[in-house]
């Protein structure tokens, strides 16, 4: 959920049922909820749906991943984030490093600035900034484009001229 998502790990470990919209695919994380203490309003991912709809079959109690007893959310997923990098052969990853890796896959799709820090709920452009060094395949993918069209259209240019293509 934590990589699906881009949301910190006590958003996630905090997040109940009713915060979720299944239906529009929607969270929205109350403001005692968010570091910045204001309300944010998140679409969701068809996987992180999936995930979620996957989890509700079973669920007993008000958070998505209750803690002993389900009464109170889990506070602690050390032991299992060891366990799941230990499986996977990951060293040196921290559990926070999913919300960076979350931002690095919208900025290299191209997602603009403005809405990685929406998507992460950052109220502040400075915050966001910080992936903007990721954009260069983005930019450079950009700049290749119109780089291929200049080149087109001189090579059309040249041939309506000449009568032969270069």
């Amino acid at each position: 959920m934590l990589m699906l998502t881009g949301a910190r790990k006590s958003e996630v470990l905090g997040a109940t049922w009713e915060m979720f919209d299944l239906e529009s695919g929607v969270w929205t994380k109350p403001s005692a909820h968010t570091k910045q203490r204001k309300e944010h309003r998140v679409p969701v991912s068809a996987n992180a749906l999936t995930l979620l709809r996957r989890i509700r079959e079973t669920a007993e109690g008000p958070y998505i991943f209750p803690g002993k007893g389900g009464d109170q959310p889990l506070t602690d997923v050390k032991r299992s984030w060891a366990a799941v990098c230990k499986a996977a052969d990951i060293t040196g990853a921290r559990i926070h490093d999913l919300r960076h890796s979350f931002a690095s896959l919208l900025v290299s799709g191209g997602a603009s600035l403005p809405i990685i820090g929406a998507m992460l709920g950052h109220t502040q452009v400075q915050t966001t900034q910080r992936y903007a060094h990721l954009y260069d395949e983005p930019l450079r993918a950009a700049a290749d484009h119109v780089g291929k069209a200049i080149d087109m259209a001189g090579k059309k240019s040249h041939t309506e001229k000449h009568g032969k293509s270069v």
